[in-house]
């Protein structure tokens, strides 16, 4: 980890010494890590290895048991319930294998949904801009059940950036996919970094999501164990086998 005075201008999301456990079973052990601003990077691990943990404490979704948890310099461990229900609809994207759209509202709505339950209008440009962005500016008075999979999950993408969060959170945003559908929402993804600047975090079990990445972690028995910068499927595959 980088020195504290440097963590805030360098990383999104950081954590220090995280452990979770549950019981008596240690879901995390310990982890510390940082999310550089403007990157991003794929989660991978064995079943059981800690991956949705770390995902829900690194989100502000779970508290940990023990260490902390920081967006940019703010430590979330310090805010009530309600304030960190506030920076999660504010300051923080969320993309779900399963959409999570609301069924009786349509494209438009669902996407301006953490604004509206925060009392905020949507800037119209920068919503016109993430709706052309993830290709559904002719869809937008549609229900989701109008929709194929790919484009419930393009229209989630949208969700999660039109707040500008710091960073967006993405729980294997492609398990439910075809290839054709996941490689488009792999690709905004890939855009929303290099051409919006956005910091992402793509939790995944396939090889060829985690090569979209810049960096690639590796967890296993809750603690990481490996980092892989430039991945290729086919290396991120081999450093799989050694899991």
């Amino acid at each position: 980890m980088q020195p504290m005075t440097t963590r805030a201008t360098q990383f999104a999301v950081s954590l220090e010494e995280v452990s979770q456990s549950y019981g008596e079973v240690t879901a995390l052990d310990g982890v510390s890590w940082g999310f550089r601003k403007g990157s991003l990077t794929a989660i991978m691990g064995p079943s059981g290895s800690g991956k949705s943990t770390f995902l829900h404490c690194a989100s502000g979704l779970d508290r940990p048991s023990s260490g902390t948890v920081r967006l940019g310099d703010l430590d979330m461990g310090g805010l009530s319930e309600t304030e960190l229900t506030r920076l999660r609809r504010e300051r923080i994207g969320f993309v779900f294998q399963g959409y999570n759209l609301m069924p009786s509202m349509d494209v438009e709505r669902n996407i301006t949904l953490p604004l509206s339950l925060g009392g905020r209008k949507a800037d119209r440009r920068w919503l016109d801009e993430v709706v052309h962005r993830v290709g559904m500016a002719g869809h937008l008075d549609r229900l989701p059940a109008r929709l194929s999979g790919g484009q419930q999950q393009r229209v989630a993408v949208a969700r999660a950036l039109v707040t500008r969060p710091e960073i967006v959170f993405a729980d294997e945003p492609t398990a439910a996919l075809d290839p054709r559908s996941a490689e488009h929402v792999l690709k905004l993804l890939r855009d929303a970094v290099d051409e919006m600047g956005q910091t992402v975090v793509l939790v995944t079990h396939d090889p060829v999501a985690a090569a979209w990445a810049d960096s690639v972690v590796f967890l296993s028995e809750g603690r990481i164990v490996d980092e892989l910068t430039a991945p290729s499927a086919a290396t991120v595959l081999a450093h799989w086998g050694t899991l």
